[in-house]
């Protein structure tokens, strides 16, 4: 069961499930409110307990703030250089057809490649992994995450039955 499939950057494709990260302070909350969401109908497929003892953070897709950054700079890095490549290429054949072709595409490729590196690693650190850093963290501490996946419906749902059990019985 994939729960967190948007920490690993499936955000720009149109989810069929959504997801819904409940944090709580110890493993006793943690599970009376799993159990709490079992008793109102939702399935334990639909369900997950992150913390010591339970499911890892690994386990669940919850991937680690660099690993992020890293695979985002490689995507936007051959990306680009691929597209820099092709259109130095093209404008070089086109616009300048005395130069030396070769040596402008690899020009361009190489820096079009860096300059998309650095920029995929600053998007996937500050976007993605800042999420991820921040259950990571709450994990860290010892916190556990309870996580709702499936239709809107079902994830409304069970917002619902947490938000209307009392917070000071769950902490």
């Amino acid at each position: 069961m994939t729960i967190a499939r948007f920490f690993r950057g499936t955000t720009l494709k149109r989810r069929l499930t959504h997801l819904a990260i409940v944090v709580l302070p110890d493993e006793a909350s943690a599970f009376q409110a799993y159990r709490l969401l079992h008793y109102h109908g939702i399935s334990p497929e639909n369900l997950a307990i992150v913390g010591e003892g339970y499911s890892s953070p690994e386990r669940v897709g919850l991937m680690a703030p660099l690993h992020i950054a890293f695979q985002k700079a490689r995507s936007f890095g051959v990306t680009a250089a691929c597209s820099g490549i092709i259109l130095s290429l093209v404008a070089s054949l086109v616009l300048m057809p005395g130069w030396n072709t070769a040596l402008v595409v690899l020009i361009t490729g190489v820096l079009s490649g860096s300059c998309a590196a650095i920029l995929g690693g600053l998007f996937g650190f500050l976007g993605e992994g800042s999420t991820a850093s921040i259950y990571r963290h709450h994990l860290n501490h010892g916190r556990y995450l309870l996580l709702i996946e499936g239709p809107e419906k079902l994830v409304h749902s069970g917002q619902e039955v947490l938000g209307n059990y009392s917070a000071t019985s769950l902490y």
